[in-house]
């Protein structure tokens, strides 16, 4: 990348991102878990930090906000 050319921040982090990804796969939060090998109550904060971040209420609101930004896709 040029130094000139700008690069938008990402909203989610990698994690969170997978996290979602996988959510809109109809996986289970303990599925989830085991296939990124972390605890399930690290989906439920990563979900939860995402949440924040796109100031919406339920995980639903979450990947609507997601994929209308672009950041997301089905």
């Amino acid at each position: 990348m040029k130094d000139n050319e700008y690069k938008p921040k990402q909203l989610l982090t990698k994690r969170e991102k997978e996290v979602f990804e996988l959510l809109v796969q109809d996986k289970t939060t303990k599925e989830i878990a085991q296939e990124l090998f972390i605890s399930e109550k690290t989906v439920r904060n990563h979900i939860s930090n995402a949440m924040q971040k796109l100031g919406v209420k339920g995980r639903s609101q979450a990947v609507v906000e997601l994929i209308r930004m672009g950041e997301l896709k089905l």
